[in-house]
């Protein structure tokens, strides 16, 4: 185990952990909601440091992020654990299984080998990723202030619920986030959640001012978060918030975990949802997990031109020529296209 960062100990033998917007006062003994932060004799211990569960290299487009880096990889890696308890969460048994009690478990690994690692397999990029990056916060920290040195950018998929001081921590080492943002509604992150929403769109909004480049995410859950009033409000706010360059991941939700009893999101609602975010003003609008959907291209927002055509994960610059359109010279929004 490692001394955790972000805490403070308490008169009374507990300790509050300052790392994400729960502020979890926890007593000796016992874990944070996140399952992966201990009170252990009135220090905050991180059970996570060096315990790497999920390893590979991706492409950047998986993250998803369409706009930073387009067709390189990304060394991504992940611990146990997230600070969220998603009654549909994708990959429960790597974010949920330590609030069992359970031991974490994963491989060892240093910052040192994960950066080298990047560095030998091609990297572009370091992503913080497939679980929630928060938790595991000082792994992150130190291998992206190490990354940085060795000319790799740092990326973080994030649920968005960080502290405010977790977020200075992060100023100035991580170049590229897409936040999770799961819905509009603040009984929607109470109920099916287990947090809140106003931090994350607090957050969003200072991921920004910090110069990250910046992607949002949503998954389309019907009867849950599809609502039209809600996601006309959803994409209003990333347009006037965040900025109508802002890319808008609308995701095809698929039942898992204690969700199973819904169907998968139709193809037609993702549309719907789309042309929301075109009558707010959002210039790239993608649907995701919709293999050879027209909406996971990029067009210029100026012609409407297909610059930089996807399928999967394979990506091809129709008409992209230094970050501008071929065809009628826009920019395209982003960092490093080609």
């Amino acid at each position: 185990m490692t001394e955790a960062r972000l805490w403070k100990a308490l008169d009374d033998g507990r300790v509050q952990c300052r790392l994400c917007s729960h502020f979890c006062l926890i007593e000796d003994g016992s874990r944070g909601l996140c399952g992966v932060r201990a009170n252990m004799g009135g220090r905050l211990e991180t059970l996570v440091y060096d315990h790497v569960a999920a390893l590979g290299v991706d492409p950047v487009e998986k993250k998803p992020l369409y706009h930073y880096k387009p067709g390189t990889t990304t060394l991504s890696f992940a611990t146990q654990g997230c600070n969220f308890a998603c009654t549909f969460c994708q990959n429960a048994t790597l974010s949920q299984a330590p609030k069992s009690g359970a031991e974490p478990r994963g491989e060892r690994a240093t910052p040192e080998q994960l950066v080298q690692a990047a560095l030998d397999n091609g990297c572009e990029s370091i992503s913080y990723t497939y679980s929630e990056p928060t938790i595991f916060f000082e792994l992150m920290q130190d291998t992206a202030r190490l990354a940085h040195e060795k000319g790799l950018g740092n990326i973080m998929v994030s649920n968005g619920f960080q502290s405010p001081e977790c977020l200075d921590e992060l100023d100035g080492l991580i170049d590229a986030a897409n936040i999770d943002l799961k819905a509009f509604s603040e009984s929607f992150y109470r109920d099916i959640v287990g947090a809140k929403l106003k931090p994350v769109l607090k957050n969003a909004k200072r991921i920004k001012e910090m110069g990250w480049w910046l992607e949002v995410t949503t998954l389309l859950i019907p009867g849950k978060n599809d609502d039209e009033e809600e996601l006309k409000g959803l994409a209003r706010y990333i347009a006037n918030d965040l900025g109508t360059d802002t890319p808008w991941h609308l995701s095809r939700f698929h039942p898992d975990y204690h969700m199973r009893d819904v169907a998968p999101t139709s193809v037609p609602s993702l549309e719907k949802a789309w042309s929301f975010g075109r009558d707010a003003g959002l210039k790239y609008i993608y649907i995701g997990n919709v293999p050879g959907h027209d909406y996971a291209k990029t067009r210029c927002p100026g012609c409407g031109e297909v610059v930089l055509n996807r399928a999967g994960f394979s990506l091809s610059f129709s008409a992209v020529s230094d970050g501008h359109c071929s065809a009628c010279g826009e920019r395209i929004a982003g960092v490093d296209l080609p």
